[in-house]
This record gives C-alpha cells, sequence and structure tokens, in this order.
C-alpha cells in the first residue's frame, strides 16, 4: 500500500457504508458492504492470514472510494445497486453462490407470502435481488415484517404465535382483507426495490385523504407506518455529498469521452414506450444519478395522444417530462430506439442543450444484446465492446426503462380487466 493510499484510509469513518476497491487504471475490481467501514476496509490490508483469492484481490488494489450511508440496512440495498451496476469481476470470483439471496413474494396467489430463494424461476412470482450476504437481507426484512405485516409460509387460515406478535397481516383472524394485505405488500415492495422517498410522501397523502374521508382506522394504519420508516431513517442519499469521485468512474467518464461532455454525466434519464396493440399505453422515465439507479426520481406517464404510434407517445412523454422545470434536468437522455427516434426526439430536447443517444437493438431483445449507440451528428452506429463498463452501464439503464415501462403497463392492463 502507497503512502497516499495509506492517508486516505486514515481518514475512513466509523460509520455504515459501501466501499469500492479500484486497480491502477481506476476501474472498480471489488464492490464490499460495511457495517463500520473503518474497520472492514483496513482489514484488508492487515497482516493477517487470508485466503488465495483474497490475497490476490489485495494485490490489485490501487485505490479504495466509499460512500457513508445511514445503516447496515442501506449499504445492503447499495451494495446490490453497485454490482449489478459494476459488475466487479472480483465479486465474482470471491462469491460463493450459497450467500446470494433473492426476496420471493408470490403476489400471483390470492394470500402471498415471503420467502428467500438462491435461484428466481418464471413462476410469475415477484423477485427482488439479489443480494449479498443471506444473514443481513433476511435480518433488514424482518425489521420491516413490524411495519409490514406478512406471511412467510402458504395461507392456511390457521392462527399461529406470528398472529399474537402482529407479524402477520392477520386475515386469519378477520382483522384485514387479502385485497388491503396485497396493498401493503406493495408498499414492501416499492420500499425493498428503493422507492423509498415517494413512498413517504405517498403514505403522508393517504393518511391526511383517509382522515378526510372519516376513514380513521385506514388513516392510522397510514401514519403508523410513516411514523416506523421515518424510525427506521431508511434512505439511500445520492447527492453531491458522496465521497465517490465520479470523475474517477470508467463508464461516466468514457461517456464524457464518446459524446464530447464537458464533464461526466450525473444525472442520466433512460425513456421506454409500452403498450399492447395501442392499448394501455405508457412511458417510462427511469434515473441514474452517478451510475446508480435513483428510485425515488422514477416517473411513469400514460401516454394521451396516439396511443398505437410508439413514435408521438415518445415525444409526448418527452415533451411532458421537460415542462416539469422543477425536476433536475438531466445531463444525458437515452432513448430505446433507433436512428428514427433519435430524430424525432432531438429537436425537443436542443433548446435545453441536453445531449441525447439511442440504443438500437435492431430487434434483438434479449439480455445479452450487443449494445450499438445512435449519437446525433455520426453517421455510423458506434458498437461498445462486449462487456466494458460503458456498455454495462447503456444497457443497465436501458434495461431498467423497459422493466419500469412493463411494469405499470402490466398494471393498466389488470385494472382495466377488472372494470
Amino acid at each position: 500500500m502507497d503512502k497516499s493510499l495509506k492517508q486516505k484510509l486514515s481518514k475512513l469513518p466509523a460509520s455504515p457504508g459501501v466501499y469500492f476497491h479500484k486497480n491502477a487504471v481506476g476501474e472498480v475490481i471489488y464492490v464490499g458492504k460495511a457495517a463500520v467501514l473503518k474497520n472492514r476496509v483496513r482489514q484488508y490490508f492487515q497482516k493477517s492470514k487470508k485466503d488465495v483469492k483474497t490475497e490476490a484481490l489485495v494485490r490489485e488494489i490501487a485505490d479504495t472510494d466509499w460512500i457513508v450511508v445511514d445503516t447496515e440496512m442501506d449499504a445492503l440495498f447499495l451494495e446490490s445497486e453497485m454490482i449489478k451496476r459494476y459488475m466487479p469481476k472480483w465479486n465474482i470470483l470471491l462469491r460463493d453462490d450459497k450467500t446470494v439471496s433473492y426476496i420471493k413474494i408470490t403476489m400471483n396467489e390470492e394470500v402471498p407470502y415471503l420467502s428467500f430463494t438462491r435461484t428466481p424461476t418464471d413462476d410469475k412470482a415477484t423477485y427482488i435481488g439479489p443480494f449479498y450476504g443471506k444473514l443481513v437481507v433476511e435480518k433488514a426484512v424482518r425489521m420491516l415484517r413490524r411495519i409490514f405485516p406478512y406471511y412467510t409460509k402458504p395461507y392456511t387460515g390457521k392462527k399461529t404465535l406470528d398472529t399474537d406478535l402482529g407479524l402477520t397481516p392477520g386475515i386469519e383472524i378477520g382483522k384485514i382483507t387479502a385485497k388491503d394485505y396485497k396493498h401493503n405488500l406493495r408498499k414492501l415492495i416499492r420500499y425493498l426495490e428503493g422507492d423509498r422517498e415517494k413512498l413517504l410522501i405517498d403514505l403522508k397523502k393517504s393518511m391526511q385523504s383517509e382522515s378526510e374521508k372519516g376513514n380513521y382506522e385506514k388513516a392510522a394504519e397510514a401514519r403508523d407506518q410513516l411514523q416506523g420508516l421515518k424510525e427506521l431513517k431508511k434512505k439511500i442519499v445520492f447527492s453531491d455529498k458522496e465521497f465517490l469521485d465520479i470523475s474517477s468512474d470508467q463508464a461516466l467518464k468514457q461517456l464524457q469521452e464518446l459524446l464530447k461532455l464537458e464533464k461526466p454525466p450525473r444525472r442520466i434519464e433512460g425513456y421506454d414506450i409500452s403498450h399492447q396493440s395501442g392499448e394501455n399505453t405508457v412511458g417510462s422515465m427511469v434515473v441514474f444519478i452517478n451510475g446508480a439507479a435513483a428510485r425515488d426520481e422514477y416517473r411513469k406517464f400514460k401516454v394521451r395522444t396516439s396511443k398505437s404510434d410508439d413514435l408521438k407517445s415518445l415525444a409526448e412523454v418527452i415533451s411532458r417530462r421537460l415542462k416539469h422545470q422543477e425536476w433536475d434536468f438531466p445531463d444525458l437522455i437515452i432513448l430505446d430506439g433507433g436512428i428514427t427516434q433519435v430524430n424525432a426526439i432531438l429537436p425537443l430536447v436542443e433548446a435545453y442543450k441536453i445531449p441525447i443517444i439511442g440504443r438500437d437493438k435492431s430487434g434483438d431483445h434479449s439480455h445479452n444484446a450487443p449494445v450499438r449507440l445512435i449519437i446525433p451528428g455520426m453517421q455510423d452506429v458506434v458498437e461498445l465492446p462486449e462487456g466494458s463498463h460503458i456498455a454495462r452501464l447503456i444497457a443497465r439503464i436501458d434495461e431498467e426503462a423497459h422493466r419500469f415501462a412493463i411494469t405499470y403497463h402490466s398494471l393498466l392492463k389488470r385494472k382495466s380487466m377488472l372494470k
């Protein structure tokens, strides 16, 4: 360890957080979480005996950055997001598959239950993850169970000890309906997926609305959930206060160079359109700040005009977004589309001087599709190196925009079928 790194590590705080080991060229090679950053990160450089793989990782570390968060639970969620974002090689080489966990919630059933699994399947259940470190995620979800009670096994209708402890929603004793239980589970899912700030706002609105209607039990429920989440202080803050220096982030630096930007794009917005034969047409806006998903900034749009024309739908969504000047404007917009989509949207954003690119899938919508970019001013399609940091970041943003659009479309479709 050289003097500059030694001096940097002397400033490590005794706080929970996520750390990033980097190699000599600034590439993130390992992401980890810590209850106490100061203790955990320094362990790598102590002379204690380590396994062969960890010794090899330490020899490659040239720099370390970190982000401080409020709690160990925040560190858990942020670590998961950052591993998806960077796909660091040493996380793959060091990882024991038994430590990877997904939260499974059987929302496809009339009375869902929550469990953990290492292997998600296509069974229409909701999966959240992956998370690294099973014991930590189980502890986190147990804490949330007191705010959003849930079943841990298929529903039998029988009262259990968990019922008496208030850990089940209480359908078995007539405390709540299956419909209201599902409604609460959707709040839990929003929290676990990172939509925390917006969830707190919605709970406050719900509390006030139900109180005005005279529904005092539901108002009290929303109040208790709001208070419980506030006490837990579970919010990841992505801001300029972050220690992580985005000017040394490989993907953001490469984007800056490729697009000839003045600085690395801090806020990136991704857009996609989803519909089925022109029915329930929606648009999604996902936001990545400093290269990580900021889910409380996501927005969804129900298309009002040309519902069967993707081009006009996309133009409507972008136009409506630009009217919201109270939202921070992006440093870059990424569209799910080719030259036609980029040329159609370019005139809308030029006045705001917002750079725009498109991801041209050319009909290949598989997870491993090549990352080809449409960049205004360049005649040729730019194909990014497979597995590169810039390709991974753009694919992650594009796939997240697609997932968010599909989720909203499916919700509207279910609602229209119930009418």
